[in-house]
């Protein structure tokens, strides 16, 4: 009977040992072996054109630094787990990369609502993660061991609120949002702040939920208002809708919306009343840059569509994740979180990636206008602390001085540049 205790006693205590070891230091960091890498994101559910084009893009990266010797001379392989776009899962999956497949590093999501939900597993179990597209704040807020490549959503809403009244000279504004999206809601927020600040008028303020389909109501309410613009920075399932029922209704004001507008589905909904509109975005397939023409003709070579932008960033973050496992000499957790936080100067296909203070990506944003089923480059909008570089290449703009008035800037928009989306 001693024995038996004594046994039973020596198998939790391995086992709690083992426990707190995964999180701990996850990874052996002896340099040998082959890299893995988890991906999380929705290739099922409602924002399942996301998922995959973010993998897409990781995927295409990896293959790329496999094809040239790995990392350090050691392969990179991706596991991939589908979220459905589901928080709850996103955690779920999460956990599974970590203390099943033993992953050393993680890639993923693109909606916050999932980062948020999935990040305090990584932080946890001290992985580091990197989100190639969530730009709520929050997501980094979460931990030392979470990072991401893409601008944030403070960034991104005075962009459209600084478009709006010196672009389109707006001076009143109408906001229909999805309630129940932390990205929604963030966007609305700053776009809000912003505007205002800059002497705009919120005309009317209107919400919906993921899935709705009649937005009438709303869309009324908004046309008593007689709003200059209509900022709806939700997901392209709603937004293609939103522009159809806005054109029945008769409303002429343009809507304005962000990179969650940014999929092939979007035209598939909304046609022809998406014409005139205008969204937020992280790049734009039409820059003369070589690198990213060169990106482009490979993915679409690779996957017969032309990438958007969610593609772009899968593929900046394995690229960034790579080149902080090569300066780190190994997949350490420490060493590897040091590595990706002291990232500067990246030159990455949605621009140069520096990571600061709070473990996000500063960078400049692009405005694109929605025509005939086109995104049509019209403007490259900077941060403070960021001017247009010399050569026009907006994929590396040159850090320089803050200016007097701390606004970000513009640079002129290219005649006649666009970029299908079809697949």
């Amino acid at each position: 009977m001693k024995r038996t205790i004594l046994a039973l006693l020596s198998i939790t205590t391995l086992s709690i040992s083992f426990a707190c070891e995964r999180r701990g230091a996850v990874s052996s960091g002896d340099g040998t072996g082959t890299i893995l890498v988890g991906y999380y994101g929705d290739l099922s559910g409602r924002t399942s054109s996301f998922g995959q084009s973010t993998k897409n893009g990781i995927e295409m990266a990896a293959d790329e630094i496999n094809k040239a010797g790995g990392i350090n001379g050691r392969q990179v392989q991706i596991i991939t787990e589908d979220d459905q776009g589901e928080p709850n899962k996103a955690a779920t999956v999460v956990s599974k990369l970590i203390n099943q497949d033993k992953v050393q590093a993680i890639l993923g999501e693109v909606a916050s609502s999932n980062s948020l939900a999935a990040a305090p597993k990584a932080q946890e179990a001290k992985v580091p993660m990197i989100s190639p597209s969530s730009t709520n704040p929050a997501v980094t807020q979460v931990g030392d061991y979470i990072f991401r490549v893409c601008f944030i959503d403070p960034f991104q809403g005075e962009v459209m609120a600084k478009f709006a009244a010196n672009n389109l000279k707006a001076k009143r504004a109408a906001i229909l949002y999805d309630f129940n999206a932390d990205y929604s809601r963030g966007l609305y927020q700053f776009f809000k702040r912003s505007f205002t600040q800059m002497g705009g008028q919120i005309v009317s303020e209107q919400s919906y939920t993921q899935g709705d389909r009649d937005f009438s109501g709303q869309l009324t309410a908004i046309r008593s208002a007689s709003p200059d613009v209509i900022y709806v920075p939700g997901y392209y399932g709603e937004v293609g809708v939103i522009a159809n029922q806005t054109k029945q209704l008769g409303i002429k004001a343009p809507l304005l919306g962000g990179d969650g507008c940014d999929a092939p589905q979007l035209w598939q909904l909304g046609g022809a009343a998406l014409n005139g509109d205008y969204i937020s975005n992280h790049y734009s397939v039409d820059d003369p840059s070589p690198a990213i023409q060169k990106f482009v003709a490979d993915y679409k070579a690779r996957y017969k569509a032309l990438p958007d932008a969610l593609a772009a960033l899968g593929y900046d973050s394995m690229k960034v994740l790579a080149d902080a496992i090569k300066r780190a000499g190994g997949t350490e957790s420490a060493k590897l979180r040091d590595a990706i936080a002291q990232t500067a100067d990246f030159i990455g296909v949605t621009g140069a990636i520096t990571i600061d203070a709070d473990r996000n990506a500063k960078k400049p944003a692009v405005v694109l206008k929605l025509q005939d089923s086109k995104f049509v480059y019209e403007t490259t909008i900077y941060p403070e602390g960021m001017t247009p570089p010399a050569t026009g290449a907006e994929s590396a703009p040159s850090p320089a001085a803050p200016t007097d008035s701390g606004s970000p800037q513009s640079a002129p928009a290219s005649a006649g540049s666009s970029a299908s989306p079809t697949k």
